[in-house]
């Protein structure tokens, strides 16, 4: 959520936010509905003020009848105050961040721009080919059904549609991605956290999952909601909460299980294990300074952490910088890190960074005291750090051989009870 000061004062730039973003939001209806809140709540004030004044004194005949009819206005005062500012607030929440000035123009993924690639014999080019097969790859549904890692059938049957069990080295393998990470993450020094799956409203709205993605969610109670990533209920950890700037910034390494609807990916990837309803996640998620450069500089740390787990796990990738309209509604900046699948012959997302600046902690009211005793409000990051069974797909991909094997990278082996090829 912006600062309604802000908005006012940077009608223009956040009208071009509006635009860049593709959000259909009237910024007017907001400044009209704004300008009605504060007159209304002027003239309930003035007329309380006057009330008060009325009362000091003993009030004869005509001061009592006055007395009574500025109780009914100042009734019917509170009344449409309460219906102004329901409105104001549902109309905060639609009101998009300010993009950073790199981001590039566009309407979705396909106008995300390259950065730049890696390969397992290290940066690639633009134009410089992946490493190539002296055989026909096979995809990962194949693979791991011939090896006996994954059974979609059975899924189906228990759980619907993109459901999934993962099997033998398929269900070490995910273990051993977690716990590589873990270990990797807690020696730079985040703090590991399990978070609940389920969470309140109140969590979605303050990271701006709702009202938005409404579709993408599962409802589970009456407000009760399961998470699509633990940045929801990390984020919600420090919520009404006033902390300290010598504890900043304050850095977590969260695993949870995920959820989500797919509602918006009909006839995307129904075969297989890369978009699925439920999975597990690994989030990196930062608490910062109030300041563009802090934010800039862990977004780019919190990057090549994860670039370094691709790397580690020998997986050829690119990063990409997503187009405005590829951003979410509070996200001032944002790269995706893509897998390279041999089987598609294209990059998958596997890594979403992003910060946020104070949108999410203003609606979540995380605060902290700067060093000059003054409140500000905290900025927020978040990056995945590896996300299960997506990852897989890449890695059996990636590691095949012409037998029809699967290798197993050298980072995950110690905690693969010896085995170092899936026969």
């Amino acid at each position: 959520m912006l600062d309604i000061k802000f908005i006012r004062e940077n009608q223009d730039l956040v009208k071009e936010a509006i635009r860049k973003k593709g959000v259909k939001f009237e910024l007017d209806e907001l400044i009209a509905v704004d300008e009605r809140r504060r007159h209304v709540l002027k003239e309930m004030e003035d007329k309380r003020a006057e009330q008060n004044k009325k009362s000091e004194t003993k009030p004869g005949p005509e001061e009592i009848a006055k007395l009574k009819g500025l109780k009914e206005e100042i009734k019917i005062l509170e009344e449409e105050n309460k219906h102004v500012q329901e409105d104001f607030e549902r109309l905060m929440l639609m009101v998009p961040q300010v993009p950073d000035p790199s981001v590039p123009e566009g309407k979705d993924d396909s106008d995300n721009v390259e950065i730049r690639k890696w390969g397992p014999s290290g940066i690639l080019g633009t134009g410089v080919n992946i490493p190539e097969f002296d055989f026909e790859p096979k995809d990962h549904i194949e693979l791991m059904e011939s090896l006996d890692l994954l059974d979609l059938d059975r899924g189906t049957k228990v759980s619907g549609f993109r459901g999934y069990f993962l099997k033998n080295e398929a269900a070490l393998m995910s273990n051993a991605l977690w716990s590589f990470v873990l270990e990797k993450m807690v020696k730079k020094g985040f703090t590991p956290i399990i978070a609940p799956a389920i969470a309140r409203e109140i969590a979605f709205r303050g990271t701006g999952w709702l009202p938005q993605g409404k579709d993408e969610i599962y409802k589970v109670g009456e407000d009760q909601y399961l998470i699509g990533t633990s940045e929801v209920s990390v984020m919600a950890y420090h919520s009404d909460e006033i902390l300290y700037e010598k504890d900043l910034p304050k850095k977590y390494i969260a695993f949870s299980p995920c959820f989500r609807s797919e509602a918006g990916s009909y006839g995307k990837d129904t075969k297989g294990i890369i978009r699925v309803h439920e999975f597990y996640k690994m989030e990196q998620i930062i608490l910062c300074k109030a300041d563009h450069e802090e934010s800039v500089r862990w977004h780019e740390e919190i990057t090549k952490n994860s670039e370094e787990i691709m790397q580690e796990l020998g997986l050829p990738y690119r990063v990409v910088a997503n187009c405005a309209g590829d951003l979410g509604l509070g996200q001032v900046k944002k790269y995706d890190i893509e897998a390279w699948m041999p089987s598609q012959q294209k990059y998958r997302e596997t890594h979403s960074a992003s910060y946020f600046h104070d949108f999410q902690t203003r609606r979540l009211n995380i605060r902290y005291r700067d060093s000059k005793n003054e409140l500000q409000f905290a900025h927020s990051l978040n990056n995945t750090a590896v996300a299960t069974p997506r990852i897989l797909t890449a890695i059996v991909e990636n590691y095949q051989t012409k037998k029809g094997t699967v290798k197993v990278p050298k980072v995950l082996q110690k905690w693969m009870q010896g085995i170092k090829e899936i026969k």
